[in-house]
């Protein structure tokens, strides 16, 4: 069976945060960074080489397949803040309401600023999220 492609690293997460660029996408993934640690009572850990994961957690798919996974995390790409929801988003008991803008695919949001969205409501979506994927993978 084959293993992730992405895997934790020893890689400096505040390098990688640091290194950042415009001001802006440094500042809001410290704010994300600091917001997924108090969570998870985890420090960040650079998974690949662009993905800041946070607590672990192992998962089994029915097909048998299974491997080591963050809880929560988040990537700064150019287009957007991509924050890492393990369960599926659409589950009826992750309320969006009053999040503000983004985008979501299966697993992910995508936000372009901070500033668009409440950060109270964030981090309830993210608390949801774990404890729904803990749930799910018991």
């Amino acid at each position: 069976m084959s293993s992730n492609k992405t895997q934790p690293t020893s890689a400096s997460v505040a390098l990688f945060l640091n290194a950042l660029f415009p001001e802006q996408k440094k500042n809001d993934s410290w704010i994300l960074y600091r917001l997924m640690e108090k969570i998870t009572r985890a420090q960040g850990v650079l998974w690949g080489t662009s993905i800041i994961g946070f607590g672990n957690y192992q998962y089994k798919y029915a097909s048998g397949r299974s491997g080591d996974w963050f809880l929560t995390g988040f990537s700064p790409r150019k287009n957007a803040l991509i924050l890492y929801l393990m369960c599926d988003i659409s589950h009826d008991q992750i309320d969006f309401d009053g999040l503000g803008k983004y985008k979501k695919g299966k697993g992910c949001l995508y936000i372009k600023k901070l500033e668009n969205v409440n950060l109270t409501v964030l981090e309830k979506i993210i608390i949801t999220s774990i404890s729904l994927t803990l749930k799910n993978n018991q």
